[in-house]
């Protein structure tokens, strides 16, 4: 759930010239109408400095003066003003004014203004199965050709499969968050000769370690949160998420996504099995809060701060985390908190469980067009990860502009081909699973209300028959 040096030269000028001959097929730069993109496509469109005088980078958009397009998203404060940042000088070479409205209850506060005829040109999908239903009920458009060309040269096949329904394609990747990390301190690892654990054994070679060297007081080896309101249970999903990709792999995590085995199946009790043995054994959690039950009532927010107490080792969560640490924390590689990646159980497998977000048009207007074209471009991604704070699997991203060093390193890992690239499964499945049982039924296992078994079989018997 959601809860975020370009090269230039020939390769950039050719990729515009392309593009521009597209457009001039198609009637002219001021209706992008099947051709379009940015002046600087896929192995071309690789950024660019979006602080330049000139607008080469965003000339094959076409002139638009006088019109706007709207953008609906639950991205707000911060990071809202630093989305309308990205669309400066868009506007500035364009003509084009984009105005973003985030807000609150997004997934059913979309649907409502579309059933109303109110739905705006633009929304930023957080969940590929509320695209899917979106799509389904004829309020999103295919996307145009200008945005899959952009889309097929700067994004792998799993990202463009998530903006996919049906064989069509509707909607392009934006920011992404790694989800497969643990965050731990790297003074304390230090100070107790702990070493970055590289497999499954060997992470919990590590925390029977730990455990042994603090087995009196309160710190422990891990520490976790899964409170969060009316979506409580949700960090859980994503341990089991992690898991299932790497006992199974990527075919099984597709087959239980879609509901091609029961989410009882053997495989996916045996995923389950590895986050237990973590998360329900009081000599490995909860430190620094309390036994293995306090993980269901300790908020997601709170979860890995024992790091910085000394009373915790390590914290899985995503990129995102950071955000959580107090202001004034040194995060780096010698700081006070860093990331690794969360192990495989198989040595030399790269498996990646992500979170992001998709792009859909609700009409075909030219203006659209152009700005869903600069959205899926490179030149779009870097500009919003120079500002900061979030990460993009653009190929185009240069990961030196990342804001920090987990960013940094969450940015290298999208975009390494080793990586076996899997999306959020609960985001990914229908709502009374993913966002209903599935989070229920990971609290009530990690509360000791119901076994492992018990769980499973309840939400198995909560997917909808159709």
């Amino acid at each position: 759930m959601r809860t975020f040096t370009t090269r230039r030269g020939a390769a950039t000028l050719a990729g515009a010239a392309a593009i521009a001959l597209t457009l001039a097929a198609c009637g002219g730069a001021d209706n992008l109408g099947g051709g379009g993109g940015g002046s600087t496509t896929g192995g071309g469109d690789t950024g660019g400095d979006a602080g330049s005088s000139d607008c080469s980078d965003f000339e094959a958009y076409g002139k638009h003066e006088g019109k706007t397009v709207s953008i609906t998203s639950s991205i707000r404060e911060v990071e809202a003003d630093q989305l309308q940042d990205t669309f400066e000088k868009f506007t500035e070479c364009t003509g084009i004014t984009v105005q973003h409205n985030g807000i609150g209850e997004f997934e059913n506060q979309i649907v409502v203004q579309a059933e109303g005829g109110n739905a705006p040109d633009l929304a930023i999908f957080p969940q590929p199965g509320l695209l899917k239903r979106m799509v389904e009920e004829n309020y999103v458009k295919e996307a145009p050709e200008s945005v899959e060309k952009l889309v097929d040269e700067g994004w792998t096949e799993d990202w463009k499969a998530y903006g996919t329904v049906n064989d069509k394609f509707y909607a392009a990747p934006l920011m992404a968050s790694v989800k497969s990390f643990v965050w731990y301190s790297p003074k304390a690892f230090q100070e107790g000769g702990y070493e970055i654990p590289k497999t499954w054994d060997e992470l919990m070679t590590l925390t029977d370690k730990i455990a042994s060297e603090h087995s009196e007081g309160s710190t422990r080896p891990w520490c976790a949160g899964i409170e969060s309101g009316g979506a409580t249970g949700w960090p859980a999903t994503d341990w089991i998420e992690d898991l299932v990709l790497r006992v199974g792999g990527g075919d099984v995590y597709d087959q239980w996504v879609n509901h091609e085995i029961p989410f009882n199946d053997a495989k996916i009790k045996e995923s389950a099995e590895y986050v237990g043995k973590i998360l329900t054994d009081d000599k490995y959690v909860n430190g620094g809060i309390g036994d293995a039950r306090s993980i269901a009532n300790t908020s997601f927010n709170d979860g890995g701060l024992p790091i910085l107490d000394g009373e915790c080792f390590m914290h899985r969560q995503a990129s995102f985390y950071e955000a959580q640490w107090p202001q004034g924390t040194n995060v780096g590689e010698d700081g006070e908190a860093f990331a690794f990646p969360l192990p495989p159980v198989n040595e030399g497998e790269v498996p990646l469980l992500v979170g992001g977000e998709f792009v859909g048009a609700f009409n075909d207007k030219p203006e659209t067009e152009a700005v869903q074209a600069y959205m899926a471009s490179g030149t779009w991604a870097n500009t919003r990860v120079e500002i900061g704070g979030v990460t993009s699997a653009n190929k185009a991203v240069d990961a030196s502009k990342a804001s920090s060093p987990v960013l940094k390193q969450a940015i290298e890992l999208l975009q390494d081909e080793n990586s076996v690239v899997r999306f959020d499964g609960s985001d990914l499945m229908p709502s009374e699973v993913g966002a209903g049982s599935f989070w229920k039924g990971m609290t009530q296992w990690l509360n000791k209300e119901k076994d492992l078994d018990g769980v499973l079989n309840d939400i198995e018997a909560s997917w909808p028959a159709n």
